[in-house]
């Protein structure tokens, strides 16, 4: 493609902000409308990042010609809706996590959008962060042998959007808003073909149960075909600021990546010295503020791998399939979660 490749952002939220921030780096693409169903909020949100034009109406927005990618990043019960509509249109689509509130949607997700013979990828920052991708090539030049055991950990101290909270709206609490980064990384250091053949889970709302009838904490284990083990850890009631960590132990060495909790900027001040760092709590005292926020979360180079991929015309190394996945291991995750067994996983 000899122009930019223009955007429709579906979106105003949280998320949709993360994903501007890692465009501003990338080259050749234009954002030129935003979606939102709150006029207020979508030009707000339009004003804020420079997109020339914000709409309230979806099917206006598919309906144009002059988009060559449509970006997802709504809330998790509108994510059918909108990958089917732009299946149905045959638009190229990108979707945030998880793909789907359960297997059933994400696999008709997944059906609607190989059907339409267009571009789907599955937007998953924990396999695109710098950190995880180079820890991923130490793992493929042999580094640390082979890979045996998983720890991957993802908390904070609760989610910002109001509907995050409300498990019948998003598919569940912890488990389910933290574990598909989690699942994804464990996919990615063992490597896809090592499939999840069964999970365990425990979860429990320990904190938050004013807000909420869901899980607030959660451990989900998972058993690879290969017989390495991964378990994640994963809370909504960690004090601190955004945790997210891994650990990756093989038969020949051993690899860690922080990038939360280990950067390179340490500080103590008296007065509040604004943003900080993702579900920061505070914004004095000790602090560790994290620069390039979005580059080290993934963002930038996610977003940029699928600007290239729709020039290119290639399919993206996370897709729809990969999200649909995830959505099953989730799915027995809950379903172990409730029997308190082993569950196998069901593609």
């Amino acid at each position: 493609m000899a122009q930019p490749v223009r955007i429709a952002m579906l979106g105003s939220g949280f998320v949709a902000g993360f994903y501007m921030q890692g465009l501003a780096n990338v080259n050749h693409h234009e954002v030129v409308v935003n979606y939102s169903r709150v006029p207020k909020r979508g030009k707000a949100f339009a004003g804020e990042w420079g997109i020339p034009e914000s709409s309230t109406s979806l099917q206006k927005v598919i309906a144009r010609d002059d988009i060559d990618l449509f970006v997802i990043a709504l809330p998790n019960e509108l994510h059918l809706d909108a990958a089917l509509q732009l299946a149905a249109a045959k638009r190229n689509q990108v979707c945030t996590k998880p793909l789907a509130r359960d297997r059933k949607e994400a696999k008709a997700m997944l059906a609607a959008a190989l059907k339409s013979g267009c571009m789907h990828g599955y937007a998953e920052t924990e396999v695109f962060a710098p950190a995880v991708v180079k820890a991923r090539g130490v793992i493929e030049s042999g580094g640390i042998g082979r890979v045996l055991w998983v720890r991957s950990r993802e908390s904070h101290s609760g989610p910002h959007s109001p509907h995050f909270w409300d498990a019948a709206k998003t598919g569940g609490g912890a488990m389910n808003d933290l574990g598909s980064h989690c699942i994804e990384a464990a996919r990615y250091f063992y490597g896809k073909e090592d499939r999840i053949v069964e999970v365990m889970a425990w979860g429990a709302c320990l904190v938050h149960g004013a807000k909420t009838t869901a899980e607030d904490n959660a451990l989900l284990v998972l058993k690879f075909s290969s017989g390495g083990i991964a378990h994640c850890e994963l809370s909504w009631t960690t004090k601190g600021g955004l945790d997210l960590r891994n650990e990756i132990h093989g038969s020949e060495g051993s690899l860690f990546t922080d990038v939360t909790r280990g950067t390179p900027i340490s500080a103590f001040v008296t007065k509040t010295a604004g943003y900080v760092i993702e579900k920061a709590d505070i914004d004095f005292g000790w602090t560790r503020p994290l620069p390039e926020e979005a580059f080290a979360y993934g963002y930038q180079a996610e977003m940029r791998h699928f600007v290239d991929c729709v020039r290119a015309g290639e399919v993206p190394r996370e897709t729809y399939e990969d999200g649909y996945v995830v959505n099953c291991v989730l799915d027995a995750g809950y379903r172990s979660m409730h029997s308190r067994r082993w569950v196998r996983v069901s593609y």
